[in-house]
């Protein structure tokens, strides 16, 4: 099992950055595939970005395509999205999760963070 804390949330206008953070706790997180989630309010959550443990292989949701990163260092146990060109339509709560397994999965995570809030305003 893997403990998950997310930071990095916050207010920013149409056309800014965001970073976020994830940093795990427990013995599988480097060998964990590592998901960013969010979910909006009256919508359910949706698949943003996946990376595989060793970061060779990383998969985005159309939406977020060409403007979000995800990256991730296992000495530190962190996993990042990096949020660029944001728009009003990417506000939600992010999640990071965690997954033991093969691929890049968009679906079944195992271990799930509390969760930030990001707003972007117009």
């Amino acid at each position: 099992q893997v403990q998950l804390v997310e930071s990095g949330g916050g207010l920013v206008q149409a056309g800014g950055s965001l970073r976020l953070s994830c940093v795990g706790s427990g013995r599988t997180f480097s060998s964990s595939v590592m998901g960013w989630f969010r979910q909006a309010p009256g919508k359910e959550r949706e698949f943003v970005a996946a990376i595989s443990w060793r970061a060779s292989s990383t998969a985005y949701a159309d939406s977020v395509k060409g403007r979000f990163t995800i990256s991730r260092d296992n000495a530190k146990n962190t996993v990042y999205l990096q949020m660029n060109s944001l728009k009003p339509e990417d506000t939600a709560v992010y999640y990071c999760a965690a997954n033991v397994g093969a691929g890049l999965p968009r679906t079944g995570y195992n271990d799930w963070g509390q969760g930030t809030q990001v707003t972007v305003s117009s």
